[in-house]
């Protein structure tokens, strides 16, 4: 199916959708751009996305602000040096605590990716808060999104309009789920995002990661890779799934 096919079908099959780019590029994209080691071309006043993405997010962030609602994008395109910085962070914070590496890298998949792996380096994906609300020091909780949060009136917004814009959330609240803990704050524009993933999960993923010299990545073993595949990379919305 090529892209403009795609965005189509989203059409029909989103049913709500209220808005769409004219066309999606039909392209393939390479194995750099995939795994966030070249810059696409990004838009946006605060966020960087592609551009029918961000095309997108201010449709929406405009209907939103109608209604008292400010959408700010905490994070939006992350490049491989930007997740591998965080991931070294990360790593070495829990291997100081006396984390076993492998304990170490587990807890760090509960919320962040492996460098190459993240859907941030597509440009589709952003994480959302609500500026119209004070900020809290921990912004990005499950707990600020639901019933008594800081942001439940964003998280309720986007639950009932983002799809209409092309948005869906990448983590969802579903017991069946596995991989990364629910991320209420969490975005993906699918039109583009989906053939990204049709194109990324035709990667040697496993190749990748194992030669990437990453810090802990003598401790990856190829079950641990499959099931981070199978759980985190896969364990996304049913409508971003390929």
């Amino acid at each position: 199916m090529n892209r403009r096919t795609f965005v189509k079908q989203t059409a029909l099959a989103a049913g709500t959708l209220m808005f769409l780019p004219s066309f999606v590029m039909d392209e393939a994209y390479s194995k750099q751009e995939l795994m966030g080691r070249i810059r696409p071309e990004l838009l946006g006043d605060n966020f960087n996305l592609r551009r029918a993405a961000a095309n997108a997010f201010e449709k929406m962030r405009q209907d939103a602000a109608k209604e008292g609602i400010t959408i700010y994008s905490a994070s939006s395109y992350r490049s491989y040096e930007h997740q591998n910085g965080i991931w070294t962070r990360k790593y070495k914070k829990y291997i100081g605590q006396g984390l076993s590496p492998m304990a170490s890298i587990k807890k760090i998949v509960r919320y962040s990716t492996i460098p190459g792996t993240s859907r941030h380096h597509w440009g589709t994906d952003l994480d959302m808060i609500d500026l119209s609300k004070p900020t809290p020091a921990d912004a990005l909780l499950a707990a600020n999104y639901q019933k008594g949060g800081v942001y439940e009136a964003l998280g309720d917004w986007l639950l009932k309009n983002a799809n209409g814009y092309g948005f869906y959330e990448a983590y969802t609240n579903n017991s069946n789920r596995k991989g990364f803990e629910y991320e209420p704050w969490h975005y993906s524009y699918a039109p583009i995002a989906k053939p990204m993933l049709k194109d990324y999960l035709k990667l040697n993923i496993k190749e990748e990661l194992l030669g990437a010299g990453l810090l802990g990545a003598d401790s990856f073993t190829s079950e641990f890779i499959d099931q981070y595949i199978n759980e985190n990379i896969k364990g996304i919305h049913p409508f971003l799934q390929v």
